[in-house]
């Protein structure tokens, strides 16, 4: 009898890893079959990093006392993976009107294994922008060690998940494109500057530095930032939480997300 339920578990959970990746599979060939959002993800950094980044190196590096150039090369990976992220999390309002979202959720599976296989395709794309992020940064003679930059990578999914399940929150409510494209850049933009993304947050206090503290970029960025300065003098100057901290705190704030937003997600489909 245990032998036939563990046998059951296991069928059941390679049946959730199945469709995680078949998800994910449509989401990548998507990608691949629209040329203009591959262009789009590769040369968004070029606005993002290149002008408000190249301004800022110009005008306000001095004096931080540590070099700003690795400190907003980073800010602007995690940036790009959250803003790709979210914004290809949209792709589920056209779902829902060509009653794709319906045909997914009657299957016999885990509507979470659906939703993440979602989140990890929109990934991709923001994985991709990585490279557009990286090459502008070199242009600006900006590098990361290679090891470093293993460990970034490495780490992305996880920022890709975080900023997904926070975008789930936003698209579980909304069914208009156009509605759904403004509510996630209301949730990426103000992330960008109060996280700590492009300009430090150390000494931030009152009203934004509550705001800061709830939300999932803030964390992602100070465990990228501890990923590269560790063993370096700058850490201190730099780093604000410990690793432990920003992990348990990434993995809280995405989980509750990611059930908030999936809930919302399934209820609305189901009352159509």
């Amino acid at each position: 009898m245990s032998e036939l339920v563990l046998t059951r578990k296991k069928s059941r959970i390679f049946r959730e890893v199945n469709t995680t990746v078949t998800v994910l599979a449509r989401e990548i060939t998507i990608f691949f079959k629209s040329p203009g959002t591959a262009i789009m993800s590769l040369a968004m950094p070029l606005m993002m990093m290149g002008m408000i980044g190249g301004n800022l190196m110009q005008n306000m590096a001095g004096g931080l006392g540590f070099e700003f150039g690795q400190f907003m090369l980073v800010g602007m990976l995690v940036n790009m993976l959250f803003m790709v992220t979210t914004m290809g999390m949209t792709s589920l309002v056209d779902d829902h009107e060509s009653d794709f979202n319906q045909e997914m959720l009657v299957s016999p599976v885990s509507r979470y294994s659906l939703v993440i296989g979602k989140i990890l395709g929109a990934g991709f794309a923001a994985i991709i922008s990585m490279a557009g992020t990286l090459i502008v940064g070199l242009v600006m003679g900006i590098t990361l060690p290679i090891s470093k930059l293993l460990l970034i990578l490495a780490l992305s999914p996880l920022m890709c998940l975080s900023g997904g399940a926070l975008a789930m929150v936003i698209i579980g409510l909304i069914k208009s494109k156009r509605t759904a494209n403004l509510a996630v850049m209301l949730i990426t933009m103000p992330q960008m500057f109060l996280s700590g993304a492009i300009i430090p947050i150390n000494n931030t206090s009152g009203v934004l530095l509550v705001l800061n503290r709830f939300m999932p970029m803030t964390y992602c960025l100070d465990l990228m930032r501890a990923v590269l300065y560790a063993g370096s003098p700058d850490y201190d100057s730099v780093v604000m939480f410990n690793p432990t901290v920003n992990f348990i705190a990434i993995a809280v704030l995405t989980v509750v997300c990611l059930m908030i937003g999936t809930f919302f997600f399934a209820q609305s489909e189901k009352n159509r």
